[in-house]
Formats: C-alpha cells, sequence, structure tokens
C-alpha cells in the first residue's frame, strides 16, 4: 500500500499549544503502547507500519515542517516539499508523482492519501488496507464516515441510487437533514 499523509495546515486548532510554529500535530499529546509521549505524526506513522508493513508512506508537507518531522520520524522519513502553500490537490499531486518519479511506484498501484492528525484507532488503518484494495480499478475511492451528531464542522457526502453529492459544511439544521437521509461525514481519506 502507498500512502500520503497531509501534514502542510498551519494545525492551530489547538491553540495556544498549536500555532504557525509549532503545529498540533507534532505535539506529543498521546502515549505509546510503551507509556512513551507521541504526537500526531509519531502515531499515524507508527500504526500505519504496524497494520501495513510493506508500505511506502510519503509525508506532504511545507518546508517549515520538515524539521519537526525529521525531529520526530527519523531522517529516512520520504517526504513531498510542497514549495507554496496550495491546498490540498496540489499537495496530493505533488506526492503522487514524488510516489512515481523518486520511489518508482507504477502507475497503476493505488495510493491512500489521508490527513496525519486524526485521532482514530486500529480499524481505521484496517479500513485504509481495505480502501486500497478495493480501489483497484476505479479512479477514486472516498471514506464516508457515518456522523454521531449533526456538525457544521465537516462537509458530507450524500448518495442516491444515481449520484453522489459533497456539501462542504452545512449549518447544523441542514447536517441534521443530510444524515436524515443517510449523509456520511466526509472523512478526508482518497
Amino acid at each position: 500500500m502507498n500512502v500520503v499523509l497531509l501534514s502542510g495546515g498551519s494545525g492551530s486548532r489547538l491553540w495556544p499549544l498549536s500555532n504557525e510554529v509549532r503545529s498540533k500535530q507534532f505535539l506529543k499529546i498521546f502515549r505509546n503502547k510503551n507509556g512513551e509521549p507521541e504526537s500526531m505524526v509519531q502515531r499515524m506513522y507508527r500504526m500505519i507500519n504496524d497494520t501495513a508493513c510493506d508500505s511506502k508512506i510519503v509525508i506532504a508537507t511545507s518546508e517549515n515542517q520538515i524539521p519537526s518531522i525529521r525531529n520526530q520520524l527519523g531522517d529516512n522519513v520520504e517526504i513531498s516539499l510542497e514549495p507554496t502553500r496550495r491546498d490540498t490537490f496540489p499537495a496530493i499531486a505533488l506526492s503522487v508523482f514524488y510516489l512515481r518519479d523518486v520511489l518508482g511506484v507504477p502507475e497503476d498501484e493505488s495510493v491512500v492519501v489521508c490527513p496525519v492528525d486524526p485521532l482514530v484507532g486500529p480499524d481505521y488503518f484496517l479500513t485504509l488496507n481495505k480502501m486500497s484494495a478495493l480501489a483497484g480499478n476505479h479512479n477514486l475511492t472516498l471514506m464516508g464516515i457515518k456522523p454521531t451528531y449533526p456538525s457544521a464542522k465537516y462537509g458530507y457526502i450524500i448518495q442516491d441510487k444515481k449520484n453522489t453529492k459533497f456539501i462542504e459544511k452545512p449549518n447544523e439544521i441542514d447536517a441534521q437533514r443530510y444524515i436524515e437521509q443517510g449523509a456520511y461525514w466526509n472523512g478526508g481519506v482518497f
């Protein structure tokens, strides 16, 4: 499995602990299985390696995060450098070219793209493996998450018999209506 971890954002949602200089994905707020402090990026990287040992992992990031990534994951981690922040799609495109041109990954192999900072359990990583296998002949597969409450913080995937629609961060009233129609949260995993 080939995995692109997106780590280019400012990671400032845990302000004042996190900010432009110290992004949330590098804060050691978790404990690993030995009880040692662990950051979000360390946890994601470790858990992917634990569940998919033969994975090629590339971290898409900006230059200011490279020292933190190398400090926490070592010098051998593969990094796709974004020359400037330009949102998710350009980061994904650069990373896929990195996989192909630098690491020699064939074009017909699937690539799983996910954020570096979700708080998820082992089932998430097993699902990534399944997504990689399911992608097969499809150009794009997207992970939907069953909502537990209406939220204006997430995008929604609404699917009927003919179409799939994406609604980006609706208000809570509309979110409740979408949930009643069977919508899923957009998990941001492709």
